[in-house]
């Protein structure tokens, strides 16, 4: 069985969210309610029972646990190595065609969990909470039909998003109502979810291994490329992309500008002699070096593309990690471009990425780590919420 990651929301969340939207931490006049009214709303059309989990971080002292349904968050105790299973903190969830109504406290920054058929199996270890990774062999909740939204409440607002950067499996719409009115993201088309499936499992190649489906004939997840790879996704798939690419930036000037508010602030790469795309400023200096990344780094949007959260590398490893998902990068040599009909235009592409975004109703999905770049992500905020929504909608 492989180590399963340990997932610290606090890193994930917290700082990234803001950064990704240019928004700081400061507070707004108004500051937002202690406890916010989150509705679970069960449009699947579904018969099996649904479990909630919300769990995350406190934000005041760094601590991992869980919130009830009335909105007391506790800290996890214990944990063991090997791990061993976490308290059970389900909540119940809404039938069909029903609603459920939690209170989320501020000052948490997390996931919403919603499971059917069945409880999810969390583990806890010495150095926190386990979570279910369904793309590991031997994860308990290997053959459980869930998923999950992921937030952060603060005093600076509320974001959330439907993500899909690990998988796809329940389609659902995230809402908040407040001082911006009401905002929602991640409604699928009608029949988008059987799309989505039908399309990565017959999309010729590696995608089909993506598909997992149960022995009962239900289609459980979608997972993302990066982590199909332990089972039999082709880690080789866009090394020849790769090349091609970095081969073009030998002779060719690529401009990478990464801040849309600030188009004016760009930097020239060029690919060395080494294989290595150098980036210099406006003066000339050299800013930034990328060697040629391979397939994993790419769906990754790590190792030799990781980024850092500074003011230059980072912000130049996030537009060349979306122009590579979205094929446009060796092609258009103005990145990132915003221009989302050159987006997955070419057969060497991300399909994963490229289907969820076309069966959403507004075209915005978070398929890979970087999707916010030019603002496809499915991300809601309102920096005074009122209220939240999470639809399970029709499948």
């Amino acid at each position: 069985m492989r180590t399963r990651k340990l997932i610290h929301l606090l890193t994930a969340l917290a700082v990234s969210v803001p950064l990704s939207l240019g928004v700081t931490s400061t507070a707004h006049a108004a500051q937002p309610p202690g406890l916010l009214p989150l509705s679970v709303a069960n449009n699947s059309g579904r018969a099996e029972e649904v479990f909630l989990y919300v769990l995350g971080t406190d934000l005041a002292s760094g601590k991992l646990g869980y919130v009830d349904e009335a909105g007391a968050f506790t800290p996890w105790t214990g944990g063991t190595n090997p791990p061993s299973p976490a308290p059970d903190v389900a909540i119940a969830g809404p039938g069909n065609g029903s609603a459920k109504t939690i209170q989320l406290p501020r000052g948490i920054s997390g996931r919403m969990y919603m499971a059917f058929g069945q409880k999810l199996t969390f583990l806890l270890s010495q150095d926190g909470l386990v979570q279910p990774a369904p793309w590991a062999g031997g994860d308990p909740n290997r053959e459980t039909l869930f998923d999950w939204s992921e937030f952060t409440y603060n005093d600076a607002g509320l974001w959330l998003n439907s993500s899909q950067v690990d998988m796809f499996s329940v389609p659902h719409s995230v809402s908040v109502t407040g001082e911006r009115g009401t905002n929602t993201a991640g409604e699928l088309k009608p029949g988008g979810r059987d799309a989505i499936f039908d399309a990565i499992a017959d999309e010729p190649g590696p995608w089909g291994k993506l598909v997992h489906q149960r022995a009962d004939g239900t289609r459980l997840r979608v997972l993302a490329p990066r982590l199909g790879m332990d089972s039999g996704f082709d880690p080789t798939y866009l090394d020849g992309y790769l090349t091609d690419t970095w081969n073009t930036y030998k002779s060719t000037d690529l401009t990478v500008a990464p801040f849309q508010f600030q188009p004016n602030l760009k930097y020239t790469g060029r690919t060395d002699g080494n294989g290595v795309l150098q980036f210099t400023d406006s003066t000339g200096r050299q800013v930034a070096s990328f060697p040629k990344p391979e397939t994993k780094d790419v769906f990754g949007c790590d190792g030799k593309l990781a980024a850092p959260n500074d003011d230059v590398v980072g912000p130049l490893a996030r537009s060349l990690c979306a122009s590579l998902h979205r094929s446009t990068l060796g092609f258009l040599h103005t990145q990132p471009t915003y221009d989302g009909s050159q987006f997955y235009t070419r057969a060497v592409t991300d399909h994963y990425s490229k289907n969820i975004h076309a069966n959403m109703v507004d075209g915005k999905a978070y398929g890979f780590a970087f999707d916010d770049v030019g603002g496809f992500e499915s991300l809601v905020f309102d920096g005074v919420p009122s209220s939240v929504k999470i639809t399970l909608t029709s499948f």
